[in-house]
């Protein structure tokens, strides 16, 4: 009887059915893990750029995370980055670099980037990016006295850097310097008056200033151990009279990070046939074009979420019938609001930390 009845009780205990977990909340693009996976990026990026500037974080665009595991996700990264005033052989940190105005014809970037977080820790596995100035009518739309971004291998400006350089060169004391590459250049006319702006990166060689004058041929730039770059601005002015204004700083010999040889990383320099080269110009191989291109040192295609292996097709085309469904909701809700309700932000893009080219 005893059995019976706990039998009677047991059937009659509530049947509980294992819950799956909730899948977690999709990353907004100002989320902090977000934010830190981007921070990841973008020393990456810099770290491994060959040529130009640094670059800073603007906004982030798109985040996605597809789990692979315990504690191991994939992460793609869409990035708007902008162009600071510092090379990219300059030690100075990021967070101390200026972002260039829109006034000085600003340079964006536009990067994806594949990461993964293993047990906590961000790695980048591939990045992909292309970079190009702002349009000259946008600038000069709101300053219409503004100089524009020159080519980089433009007559004048080479004929300044040369000039400049050799100016700096017979000058000093110390070591003499040859020309690593041009970064950007500037060219105002205002009738009479014509000047070139230059910025340019500097690599101190063997030989001291004096010696160069005998064999300037035999001076050849100082091994990783010893290297000492630097960075040249300098401005000429061709009319109404000629004035010549250079100034060169050298950033101390830096440890090169094991995997990225300082020497391996600048390297375009520019000329044309019949230029000076005592300045150290060699041919070039971004001819006719105003920045340089963060594409050269970033193209793995593997960075961008279409391109992926992780991403099946029929999950890339769920992914975009969602967000067109989504946008239709959202265009067709007319659900009353109380008064004074405010949307909450959509996850993504983020905010805008600078200025929207």
């Amino acid at each position: 009887m005893k059995a019976l009845v706990a039998l009677i009780l047991l059937v009659q205990l509530p049947i509980h059915k294992a819950v799956p977990a909730a899948p977690p909340a999709p990353l907004g693009c100002d989320d902090p893990e977000s934010e830190a996976a981007a921070e990841v990026a973008v020393s990456y990026i810099n770290g491994h750029s060959h040529h130009g500037y640094k670059f800073a974080l603007n906004r982030i665009e798109n985040i996605r995370v597809l789990p692979q595991g315990p504690n191991n996700d994939i992460m793609f990264l869409e990035l708007d980055l902008l162009e600071t005033t510092c090379h990219i052989l300059s030690p100075t940190p990021l967070a101390n670099c200026t972002v260039r105005s829109f006034t000085q014809h600003a340079v964006e970037g536009d990067c994806d980037v594949k990461l993964q977080k293993l047990d906590g820790k961000l790695s980048v596995l591939a990045s992909k990016c292309h970079s190009h100035a702002d349009s000259s009518e946008d600038v000069l739309r709101l300053c219409p006295d503004c100089p524009l971004l020159a080519s980089l291998n433009n007559t004048d400006v080479l004929t300044t850097v040369t000039a400049a350089l050799n100016d700096h060169n017979s000058k000093t004391a110390d070591a003499y310097l040859k020309l690593l590459e041009i970064g950007r250049a500037k060219i105002q006319y205002h009738h009479p008056v014509h000047i070139v702006s230059v910025e340019f990166a500097v690599a101190a060689t063997n030989c001291s200033a004096e010696e160069a004058k005998a064999n300037v041929e035999a001076c050849q730039l100082l091994p990783d151990d010893q290297s000492n770059f630097g960075f040249c601005t300098a401005t000429m002015v061709t009319q109404p009279s000629q004035d010549l204004r250079v100034d060169c700083q050298l950033y101390g010999h830096q440890v090169p990070t094991p995997d990225i040889p300082f020497l391996s990383r600048p390297g375009v320099t520019y000329s044309q046939p019949g230029q000076d080269t005592s300045a150290g110009l060699v041919p070039s191989v971004v001819q006719g074009f105003t920045n340089h291109n963060l594409r050269l040192s970033h193209n793995n295609p593997v960075a961008s979420e279409s391109s992926s292996s992780e991403f099946p097709t029929s999950m890339l085309s769920a992914k975009s019938v969602a967000k067109r469904a989504v946008a239709n909701v959202a265009q067709h809700d007319k659900v009353p609001r109380p008064v004074g309700f405010v949307p909450p932000p959509p996850p993504c893009p983020g905010k805008i930390r600078h200025f929207k080219i």
